[in-house]
Parts: structure tokens; sequence; C-alpha cells
């Protein structure tokens, strides 16, 4: 027996019954590696070999459907969302799982027959251990726990592998660790990480499945989809979070100083986050903006609201620029929403032509121009196209092209202007009606001559 203090910490470690040292462990080892490699060249080696075969032969047909179905619901879904990738991973691995079962079956069996299944048992751990970590990190990006989970399952599969899972915990167990008057085994720290990182893991994954089906129900507009998807993740998480600290063996009572210490973080730190919070969800209940309408903020920005989250709305621009807009913007500021309730539009597209142009040859040109766009509305309802004579510049006659638009074009405002402004110029054109620069005439008020003095280069003026 070791004893390591040091401080207020104590390390012990107790031997385990039947392995004194390392000793013991290696020669233990070397007789099932001795097992294994008898079992190899024996009859029950072969019935093994046969069982594998047969579960995965087996498991194949049987996985044909299901995998079908999963991949099915996979195409279904947008290749970056959580539930493709769950689907898509779900489907790869039915056929091992459905192996799996065969093999635990086929294990039980040979025990019941008191045969040999070190094979078996061999090929079922190392299975069990790809499967966990094949679907687990489908749902992770690339990065250190994808790794650090594989490992971890690879290194579990070996020890049961190697009928070490046994010794090994008792081991941990009975290594204790003494902080502050409480003794506590690495058994049950590495076990309560183990559960606090599963029901995270379980929480998330949760969260995500119930976000992307609430996200993808028609009997909610997008925005209400949004918000329930999201506080339903959050209270996954929420429990997830609790499981985790109780797994540990933190106090929940002490969270109380943790919630009165929050409260006085939203009065000062936490106003700005909690103003959108609370904008975000009066958007949602008062439906004054919602997903896929086309707005302009008093700031400048103009695009389609493609999300409304808690602390933000995500707006797109024709640009295919994604703007984050925080929430109180829409609660505090002006917005118009060009999509509220109907989508035709009337637009006026200002031009002038010069003094002395026919007035009638400007209307004719400038209705030409409205019906060569494709953006123009004419359907008997709306009035027509008009042209009105709006005021005497400076240079020019100011006149503007009147038109009601298409639905679809409410949500193209610089296209519009700019289809319109070549169809007029081109109709202008087509009648030499001369669109007019500014010209200014300077008169000097004083008429006495000006002498012009001009050096001839030779020393002499003319």
């Amino acid at each position: 027996m070791a004893l390591i203090q040091e401080d207020d910490m104590t390390i012990t470690l107790t031997p385990v019954a039947g392995f004194e040292t390392l000793e013991d462990v290696k020669e233990e080892g070397l007789k099932l590696i001795e097992a294994i490699r008898e079992q190899l060249f024996s009859i029950t080696a072969l019935w093994q070999v046969l069982a594998i075969l047969a579960s995965v032969l087996l498991g194949y047909l049987i996985s044909r459907y299901p995998a079908k179905q999963l991949r099915k619901l996979a195409e279904d879904r947008d290749n970056t969302k959580f539930l493709y990738k769950l689907y898509n991973a779900l489907s790869i691995v039915i056929w091992p799982v459905f192996i799996a079962i065969l093999l635990f079956a086929a294990t039980a069996t040979y025990d019941a027959l008191n045969m040999p299944n070190d094979g078996l048992r061999i090929v079922s751990n190392l299975l069990n251990a790809w499967i966990v970590v094949r679907v687990i990190t489908s749902t992770m990006n690339d990065g250190f726990w994808p790794k650090a989970l594989a490992v971890l399952a690879w290194t579990i599969a070996a020890l049961y592998i190697l009928r070490l899972i046994g010794p090994v915990s008792e081991a941990l167990d009975s290594t204790k660790i003494g902080f502050a008057g409480i003794r506590i085994s690495v058994l049950h720290i590495i076990q309560s990480v183990l559960i606090a990182g599963v029901a995270l893991w379980i929480g998330r994954v949760a969260g995500d499945a119930a976000q992307s089906q609430l996200k993808g129900s028609k009997s909610l507009t997008p925005s209400m989809a949004g918000l329930l998807g999201q506080v339903v993740k959050i209270t996954f998480m929420v429990v997830a979070l609790v499981i985790a600290l109780n797994s540990i063996g933190v106090n929940l009572a002490a969270l109380t100083v943790f919630s009165g210490a929050l409260g006085v973080g939203i009065g000062f730190g936490l106003q700005a986050i909690f103003s959108n919070f609370i904008s975000g969800v009066i958007i949602l209940f008062e439906k004054s903006v919602k997903v896929g309408d086309f707005i302009e903020l008093q700031s400048g920005v103009t695009g389609l609201v493609r999300e409304i989250n808690i602390r933000s709305t995500l707006v797109t621009t024709n640009d295919n620029v994604d703007i984050l807009v925080p929430n109180e913007e829409f609660i505090k500021a002006q917005v118009i929403n060009w999509t509220l309730k109907e989508t035709a539009r009337r637009m006026r597209i200002s031009f002038g032509v010069a003094y002395g142009s026919d007035k009638e040859l400007v209307r004719k040109a400038g209705l030409e121009a409205a019906a060569a766009v494709d953006w123009t509305l004419d359907d008997g309802i709306r009035p027509a196209p008009q042209v009105w004579l709006v005021g005497f510049g400076d240079s020019s006659l100011d006149f503007q092209l009147v038109v009601w638009l298409r639905d679809d074009a409410v949500s193209r405002p610089a296209k519009v202007q700019a289809d319109y402004n070549w169809a007029l110029h081109t109709a202008l054109e087509k009648y030499d009606l001369e669109i007019p620069f500014p010209q200014r005439d300077i008169n000097f008020r004083n008429s006495s001559p000006v002498r012009v003095i001009i050096d001839s280069g030779d020393g002499t003026e003319g």
C-alpha cells in the first residue's frame, strides 16, 4: 500500500485482491492471450467464426429496410441541420447495431452451452465501441472532444476484452483523494465526470432535435417555432446542467447565491441582453415582424428576415450579407415592414426633360418605358401607369413615372429602380427628348472694356 500526503490532500492506494503487483496483471493478460491463441486453432474457433458471419449476414438483411428509411429521412433535411447528421449516422450504424445484438445473443447461447466465446466477446465489444463513437461524434464538430471520446471508448473496450475492467474499477475505487476533510475515490470522480458529460450531451442533442422538429412544424409560424425551439433547447440544457452538477456532488442549495448574483447582473451588466430577450418575445407575440418579411430599419439596414432569435434577429440583405440586429432596435426605432399585410406597392421614378419638349411625347415615352419593364403591375384592379408633371426645375421640366409593382418586386428595390431608369433612358432617346444638365449664364454688371495684354516673347507688348 502506498500513501501520498501533501498539505490537506491525501491519496491512499490500497491493493486489489488477486492483483498485488503489475506482474499479476501481466500474468493474467498473458493467460488470456494464450487461451485465445489456443482457441484460434480449435473447432470452437470455427463455430465462433460461423456465428460472426451469420450475424453479419442476418444483420444486413434485417437492417436494409430501417437503413433505407433513415436515409430517406436524412435526405428530407438540410445537410447542415442536426437531424440530418443524426439520421445519417443512424443509417450508417444500424447494420452494426443488429450485428451487435445478434452477437450478444450468440454469446449468451455459447455461455449456456459452456462453449468458449472469447472471439465473440472481442468482436462484440469492439463493434459496440465503434457504434458509440460514431453516433456521438456525428453530432460534434471536428476537434478535441470527438478524439477524446474515441480514445475513451476504445480503452474501455480493450479493458473489457482483457477482462481487466473489474480489477481496474476496484483499483480506482480503492484510490481515495482527501480534500478539505472530504474523501472521494478516483472512480467516483471519473463516474461523476462521465455522467455529467453524458447528461450535457443528451441535453444538447435532445434540445437540437426538439428545436429542429418545432422549426419543421406546419402548425406553428416560423417565428414562434424558432422561439419555442430555443426555449425547449435551453430547458433541456438547464436540466442537464442540474443533473451534471448533482452527479459531481455540488450542493444545489448554493446556487441560490448565484441566482441573487444573476439578478444583480441583469440589473447592471446584463441589462442590454435582458432587454433584447424581452424585445424578441414582444416581436414574436405581436407579429409585427415575421420570418420572411422584407424590412427597412431606421439605421439603414434593408433585407429579408431569416431568423428571430432570443437576443437578435438575422436579416439577410439582397447582397447576401447576413446582419445580426439586436431585437430592441425593432422596439425603440422605426421599422418599415414592406410585406406586413400587402406586398403590392406604388413606385415613383423621377426624371427630367429640357424646357420646350413636347409633354405629350414625354408621356408616351414614359408609358412605353413602364410597359417594357416586367415589374409593372397592370391587372385592371390597380391604376394603370401614369406620367405626372411634378415641378419646374432650374434646368428641366420634372416628371415622375408612377407605377404599381408586382409582389416579387418589393424585395428588390435597387434592381427595380435600375430597370425603370434603363427603360426611361431608352424611351427618351427613341423620341429625341433631351435630358438636360445644369447651365449657368454669367452677366458682368460693369460694362467698361477689358484690356488684354499679350506678351509676344520679344520684349514688346501687343
